[in-house]
């Protein structure tokens, strides 16, 4: 199971065992917390499921611009395309390419143990680059289940015909707006991440990916780390 998921149970578990000690506390305090535990928690474990699962989601960014996520467990790979890059990893070899000025190069490097979750350095990457990813917003969530001022208030959607959990949070003089497909993909997202204003909305989402999701940009100039020198 994936370590940042894991990791929120337990601070999750934290939460509840603080509670149970501190007899003063009120109970509509300790209700508040555990409801904001329980939120992530579930959050949490949609996500946990949906790096075990193949899938493809399309998302609109703002501006118009638009990113992809892509996964399969046999053969196991994942890859995230936004405007001006992508970052495939599978089990041959980890790919980066970044396009400027109309022109497209890609450096293939050779694999790295992931552990059976290539999705780990995707989301690295894609976050280097201020892109939204799942870890970044379950995250967000944590911080905020442990704010006893912040916010957090749930509501219902649908977002490319697939029914989504969302949750609206306020903290620190901040905000933003998160929503969880059942399936366990993300379905949206607004706010601020590393300080800089983040938006994506889901606009497509499939259980079945094309091979190509996984391969170079057409046309794109490629460098081939992976040869041995000698």
């Amino acid at each position: 199971m994936p370590a940042a998921s894991t990791t929120l149970r337990v601070l999750a578990t934290s939460v509840i065992a603080s509670l149970s000690v501190t007899g003063c506390q009120a109970i509509d305090d300790a209700g508040a917390a555990l409801g904001r535990a329980d939120l992530v928690n579930d959050l949490a474990s949609r996500m946990d499921r949906s790096l075990e699962q193949t899938w493809a989601a399309d998302y609109q960014l703002a501006g118009g611009r638009s990113a992809a996520i892509a996964q399969t467990t046999e053969p196991l790979q994942s890859s995230y395309t936004w405007p001006d890059g992508k970052i495939t990893v599978t089990q041959q070899a980890v790919t980066r390419c970044a396009t400027a000025a109309g022109r497209t190069s890609c450096t293939v490097s050779p694999p790295v143990l992931t552990a059976g979750k290539p999705s780990v350095i995707v989301y690295a990457e894609a976050r280097k680059h201020g892109l939204v990813t799942p870890p970044a917003v379950i995250r967000l969530l944590t911080d905020a289940a442990f704010d006893p001022e912040a916010v957090i208030e749930q509501s219902d959607t649908t977002l490319a015909g697939h029914h989504a959990t969302c949750v609206d949070v306020t903290r620190s003089g901040e905000r933003f707006t998160a929503c969880v497909t059942t399936e366990g993909v993300l379905g949206s997202f607004t706010g601020t991440l590393d300080g800089k204003p983040a938006e994506l909305t889901l606009s497509r989402y499939t259980d079945t990916v094309e091979p190509t999701s996984f391969a170079v940009p057409a046309g794109a100039g490629v460098v081939d780390r992976r040869t041995a020198t000698s």
